[in-house]
């Protein structure tokens, strides 16, 4: 049985947008992704403020760009989501992302207007592990994402509820629509659910993850950036994800939705049983830590706590928006404010990759 390649490298910002095609390269993606298909580009703004370890960052979209086109794939098109707490067009005009769309000439999609995307109702053929049972009067899903290729763009960094988030995570907001909250309790075997489907719908799959500037903490917005110069890709959700999960510091299968997804045979989790080209990575141990911040804490009662079982009230009835305003404010207007800015003004100072992104233009 052939093993699933993630490709890792180290890299550096004068040789990074070459070094993000060698990789991808390395990966194999000409196998995976359908030069006939449109590819649609999903990157990752957990945040808009420009906060590097929490969103895609420039390069790694520009450098994805040209390695697509480099090789053929010119139907690209980027699909944006919305949560309750980050604004889209905010976050893809601070993070530096709008520029370089324009740049390559790539169509940007919002997957929460009507007027781009039609949500329909999907019948599974993967049997389910929660979707059926968080959204009983059916799973909706971007009618344009079926029949095109998917290339997720996550960040290597912690998450407070899933350990680690990355490719598998990354389709959380693609396919998910703004009552996302309801799967909380139950976010490991969504992402399982997630990554099957989209192995239903999609022609290929694939990611190019960021870790120049990896997120350690509690993710995945108020982390501690690291730069570790990283990047790493795959047609294997799970095995990016384990890959990346164990650099961090983490045994990947213990991690609930890297186990699941192994389990299920929707890709490899375990660490032996996958082929890493590029850099050696044996003594990589980044040894990150999750903690908590107050979202979390609130989270943990409400989503896994003593409250669980009437969390119907708290986020399926209007008391949902308190809870919605209480995240954004926490975030937007005490930690950003406080910590946030200061600690990426200090980066961009300091940081190779801090001082790359200054240079890369906001219009």
């Amino acid at each position: 049985m052939t093993r699933p390649k993630v490709a890792v490298l180290k890299t550096r910002p004068e040789t990074v947008i070459q070094d993000i095609e060698k990789l991808m390269k390395l990966a194999e993606f000409e196998k995976f992704l359908d030069k006939n298909s449109v590819t649609i580009l999903k990157d990752n703004i957990s945040w808009h403020f420009p906060y590097l370890s929490s969103n895609t960052t420039p390069w790694q979209l520009e450098g994805t760009i040209i390695a697509l086109k480099n090789a053929g794939y010119d139907k690209l098109v980027a699909v944006h989501n919305n949560t309750v707490v980050t604004d889209p067009f905010k976050g893809c005009k601070l993070n530096k992302l709008t520029p370089i769309y324009k740049k390559y000439g790539v169509e940007e999609r919002y997957n929460f207007l009507e007027s781009d995307i039609k949500w329909v109702r999907y019948e599974p053929k993967h049997k389910m592990l929660a979707l059926h049972k968080i959204y009983p009067n059916g799973i909706h899903i971007p009618e344009f994402f079926i029949g095109k290729n998917i290339l997720h763009l996550p960040t290597m960094k912690t998450h407070i509820y899933t350990t680690t988030t990355g490719a598998m995570k990354n389709a959380f907001g693609g396919l998910l629509n703004t009552r996302r909250h309801y799967t909380h309790t139950w976010i490991h075997e969504t992402l399982v659910d997630l990554l099957a489907i989209q192995k239903e719908i999609h022609t290929g799959i694939f990611a190019v993850m960021d870790g120049t500037i990896a997120g350690n903490g509690p993710g995945p917005r108020t982390m501690i950036p690291v730069e570790t110069n990283f990047i790493l890709a795959s047609a294997d959700q799970v095995a990016i994800d384990a890959v990346s999960a164990k650099m961090m510091g983490f045994d990947p299968m213990s991690i609930k939705y890297i186990r699941l997804a192994h389990e299920a045979k929707l890709g490899t989790g375990d660490p032996r049983e996958i082929e890493i080209v590029g850099e050696d990575i044996s003594n990589v141990n980044l040894k990150f830590f999750v903690g908590d911040n107050a979202a979390s804490r609130v989270g943990d009662i409400l989503w896994f706590g003593p409250l669980k079982g009437i969390q119907y009230i708290f986020f399926r009835t209007p008391l949902v928006y308190i809870f919605v305003f209480a995240s954004y404010f926490y975030h937007d207007f005490v930690w950003w404010p406080l910590k946030g800015k200061k600690i990426q003004e200090n980066l961009r100072k300091t940081s190779q990759w801090g001082k790359l992104f200054e240079n890369y233009p906001m219009d």
